[in-house]
């Protein structure tokens, strides 16, 4: 029997593409994964988020997914399997934390720290101004901004909750339960 790894994933969406509402992508997207070899196991409920910044467009859809990947699979080829998949689903990357058809962020591969804990590090301790102009050009794991999104942590506690982020040692919900509850609720279920 082939081992197998996983992958958290974040799924965003705020604009519609060919005819679909971002609710819609965001399913269909799920479905789209497993012709990249990638099985969903876990798909989160259905999110509403504010834009950020807030006036910037329409309200996001947001989910999270836990992926089994054939084992030994890179985070490269993940990744690369996840910009396939928003590519068939009309996705531009024309400006930074911009309007989008589908997003889909590699968060975590178990335990991996790409490419190294201080790196890592650096990238999370970025100022929020630095962070909407800087952009890494390599892989980073975990995601350096995942423990500071409720949109993220929200839907990743219904897949993941137990999740340890293997730098900072806090599951899920510890990191959802340190973000103030104002960002908490901003982050409510469709449906």
């Amino acid at each position: 029997m082939q081992n197998k790894q996983h992958a958290l994933v974040a799924l965003g969406a705020n604009l519609p593409f060919g005819g679909m509402t971002p609710e819609t992508t965001i399913r269909s997207a799920a479905v789209a994964l497993s012709a990249q070899g990638l099985r969903v196991t876990a798909l989160s409920r259905l999110f509403k988020t504010p834009c950020f910044p807030p006036g910037a467009g329409p309200d996001y859809v947001n989910a999270a997914c836990v992926l089994t990947c054939p084992d030994g699979m890179p985070p490269h080829a993940i990744l690369d399997a996840l910009h396939s998949v928003e590519a068939r689903f009309g996705r531009a990357r024309e400006k930074r934390w911009g309007m989008r058809t589908l997003d889909l962020d590699l968060l975590a591969t178990g335990e991996l720290v790409l490419p190294s804990p201080a790196v890592q590090s650096q990238w999370r301790d970025l100022l929020p101004e630095q962070q909407a102009v800087r952009a890494p050009d390599e892989l980073i794991l975990p995601h350096p901004r995942l423990q500071d999104r409720a949109f993220v942590l929200v839907p990743l506690a219904d897949v993941a909750p137990d999740w340890r982020h293997p730098v900072l040692g806090q599951t899920v919900r510890h990191m959802l339960a340190r973000l103030p509850e104002r960002d908490r609720a901003e982050v409510t279920p469709i449906g």
